[in-house]
């Protein structure tokens, strides 16, 4: 079974997309905000694919504020987790947002909340599942 690890600072978000991919993606799937956690959890290879919130509110890493896009740099540039692919979810969802944070973060995907279309959510982190 492939794990999605969640990393995502809204409990609601985190309880809604979890439904959605046990349910309609057959994925298991981990939760966390803290970067530490997310760190260990990519480096010892126990997630197949990472939804990252963007605007993470609470989440510092080595004594400093960090975002999504911030996280997302810091696994592409690590040799030991740069192949994992990640998909960045955000409600900032204007016009250019997408080009420019997938430039920025070097992520794989982008997908814009709130998720109305639950079928095509799971067929974007499908997509992207390494076999």
């Amino acid at each position: 079974m492939k794990t999605v690890l969640l990393v995502e600072d809204d409990p609601i978000n985190a309880r809604v997309f979890s439904k959605i991919l046990v349910k309609r993606g057959g994925l298991a799937v981990k939760h966390t905000e803290n970067v530490e956690e997310v760190m260990q959890i990519a480096q010892a290879k126990q997630a197949d694919i990472i939804l990252m919130d963007v605007s993470l509110s609470h989440s510092v890493y080595q004594g400093k504020a960090v975002d999504g896009i911030k996280i997302t740099q810091m696994l592409k540039a690590d040799p030991q987790t740069a192949t994992l692919p990640i998909i960045l979810v955000t409600a900032h969802a204007m016009e250019g947002d997408r080009e420019s944070f997938l430039k920025q973060s070097g992520a794989d995907g982008y997908i814009s909340k709130p998720v109305v279309d639950h079928q095509f959510f799971v067929d974007q982190i499908m997509a992207l599942l390494p076999d």
